[in-house]
């Protein structure tokens, strides 16, 4: 009889937790809400809160809607997009990651007290959370996504360097080290680590989680980040493993010759959404 775990420490972070009761909250109320982009990468969970009721939109319906209430999710959102709620009479419920909110209030200040710097985030281009933040200066931020875009930063200004809360560790560190090396006596470089360590303690979790079993199944949504990040982790140490979005994409195969099985996800994977998964399996696929 094969054996199945569910990684106790996989499923949704404190950002997005709070962003999902918040919704659920004002969807039992018998309340019209609206969200600003889905509210977690996670398309299974997105359509559980569509059923009672959540109306996922984008920035260009936002515009157009007035006196209403539109939930703005864990990822965060840059200051034009209060600005718009302002003049449309919409009431924010702001479920804004207190991680990401405060980043972007550092970034804002850096931003403020020297316009001049360069500000690099290292980031996903076009991320939500990366828009938020690149917002706080007026778009003049910089992105990077690793050390080959670090190659086009002018390394005879000052480069102030933040990270996209959910980024790998081990990669910003060696950004850091690149610029280290190339930057000029004359610049000024500082580096703020401000990866959330509920995701970044995840990495050596599941890396030993991952060791445990034959067969590692990683339920995520394939737009997630974090997601990314902790597979490709899970892949490094058991290459039998597999990124599935659903009970659906589990292949018979798979399972065959197979004594353990680890279930583990993201920090936008719901955990009713792991368990599926594994009654899939005892129930035969």
């Amino acid at each position: 009889m094969v054996q199945i775990e569910i990684d106790d420490g996989s499923g949704f972070c404190f950002g997005v937790t709070t962003a999902i009761r918040k919704a659920e909250e004002e969807l039992a109320a018998g309340k019209t809400l609206y969200c600003l982009g889905d509210i977690v990468h996670n398309g299974m969970e997105c359509e559980r809160l569509r059923s009672m009721g959540l109306i996922t939109i984008n920035h260009d319906e936002l515009k157009a809607l007035h006196d209403v209430k539109v939930l703005l999710r864990a990822h965060g959102e840059p200051p034009e997009t209060y600005e718009i709620a302002r003049r449309n009479n919409i009431e924010i419920i702001d479920a804004t990651c207190p991680v990401v909110l405060q980043l972007q209030r550092r970034i804002k200040r850096e931003y403020d007290s020297n316009p001049d710097a360069q500000i690099v985030i290292f980031g996903k281009p076009g991320h939500a959370e990366v828009l938020g933040l690149v917002g706080q200066t007026n778009s003049k931020a910089i992105v990077i996504a690793g050390i080959d875009d670090a190659k086009a930063l002018d390394f005879n200004r000052d480069i102030y360097l933040y990270s996209q809360t959910t980024k790998s560790l081990d990669e910003f560190h060696r950004i850091i080290d690149y610029i280290q090396e190339h930057i000029s006596p004359e610049a000024t470089f500082r580096s703020f680590d401000t990866i959330c360590r509920q995701v970044a303690n995840r990495m050596p979790n599941i890396s030993s989680f991952a060791k445990r079993h034959d067969l590692i199944l990683f339920v995520c949504g394939r737009k997630s980040s974090n997601g990314k990040v902790l597979f490709n982790e899970c892949r490094s140490v058991n290459p039998n493993s597999h990124l599935i979005e659903g009970p659906d994409e589990i292949k018979r195969e798979w399972i065959e010759g197979i004594d353990t099985i680890g279930i583990c996800g993201a920090t936008s994977t719901p955990k009713w959404l792991m368990e599926r998964c594994r009654d899939r399996i005892i129930n035969g696929i």
